[in-house]
């Protein structure tokens, strides 16, 4: 399988791809051609076909994709079967809807535990996972080795949050707390989540229209 020098660009579009074909498996689709997932997707068949190439070769001219092919082959070059673990750091309001509602192992994550440093919230549940101690991470991540971070903690404490847990071992953070984090350690990856970019894009969009 190809993946020498995937721009960042196809990364992106990836979990797009993924999302629509998850919709059309649910809904029975066994083939679909290029152009009608590009119809659907708002991109160009040759777009996807190119995506796809950097990855290898996917279905047959004139036949288009197998659906369930396609998704399993998008879900594995994901990483959404190798069943990582997850953590979040910061049970406030956002911190508790993403564990009450969002779907993490659709993604392929484990959600191991949350932290949180409230004497209200420790030793309690959300959704049947439990809520720790802040002080309990030197603890807890050596033992679990958790793959990704998820940050919801209060800006103030946000780059501190992320330096303790890169030195626990940690190198993948999704990050909600709109600060731009950074770290020199080696194959640390933040995935920045800013609600006001994709809310200032759409007041682009409808302004000037």
């Amino acid at each position: 399988m190809k993946k020498q020098n995937v721009s960042d660009a196809v990364i992106r579009r990836l979990p797009r791809y993924y999302r629509y074909l998850d919709d059309l498996h649910l809904r029975g689709t066994v083939r679909i051609s290029s152009s009608t997932l590009g119809e659907k997707m708002g991109i160009t068949a040759s777009q996807i076909r190119q995506d796809l190439s950097c990855f290898g070769e996917f279905g047959q001219q004139g036949y288009g994709y197998n659906v369930d092919e396609l998704r399993s082959e998008i879900g594995h070059i994901l990483g959404v079967d190798s069943h990582h673990s997850i953590i979040i750091a910061g049970v406030g309001n956002l911190g508790r809807a993403l564990m009450q509602n969002f779907r993490f192992r659709d993604a392929g994550f484990e959600l191991e535990a949350a932290f949180d440093i409230s004497p209200a919230l420790i030793g309690t549940q959300v959704a049947g996972v439990p809520i720790l101690n802040m002080t309990e991470l030197e603890r807890f991540v050596p033992l679990h080795t958790p793959d990704v971070a998820v940050l919801t903690v209060p800006q103030a404490v946000a780059q501190s949050t992320a330096n303790r847990l890169i030195e626990l071992g940690v190198r993948g953070f999704w990050n909600f707390t709109n600060v731009e984090l950074s770290s020199s350690v080696p194959g640390v990856c933040f995935e920045d989540v800013h609600f006001a970019d994709s809310l200032l894009t759409l007041s682009y969009k409808i302004t000037s229209r």
